[in-house]
């Protein structure tokens, strides 16, 4: 897994460039237009994106077209499994306590609820 994706990612505008081209690919003037943001910060994002290897960038006439590059994503996803892994692993372990709980909490209350006879 590459750290510069995280680095490319971690800013908001890049993220939501990301976002955007998620749905397809899009000029500069497209994505600064979409995003509500001026052209050259545009390009600026897109050349961190480029050279972090999230985005590819064809011409086409004098216009440049960029498009998402799926794998530094799969790579993320794949080293992200291990995080979900112990999370769920944790959750069920919650799981299993609080139903622990619930059942003593529940056999209290039908021993508090006993007659002596």
């Amino acid at each position: 897994m590459d750290i510069t994706t995280f680095g490319a990612l971690s800013e908001p505008s890049r993220l939501r460039i990301v976002e955007l081209l998620s749905t397809g690919p899009h000029t500069v003037g497209e994505i600064a237009e979409r995003l509500q943001i001026r052209q050259p910060q545009a390009s600026k994002h897109l050349k961190v994106l480029l050279e972090s290897g999230l985005v590819d960038v064809t011409a086409e006439a004098n216009r440049r077209s960029y498009s998402l590059r799926m794998q530094p994503l799969r790579e993320m996803d794949a080293w992200l499994e291990r995080y979900r892994r112990i999370w769920e692993e944790r959750y069920d372990a919650l799981e299993d306590y609080l139903l622990k709980l619930q059942a003593a909490d529940e056999n209290s209350d039908i021993d508090s609820k006993r007659k002596p006879e």
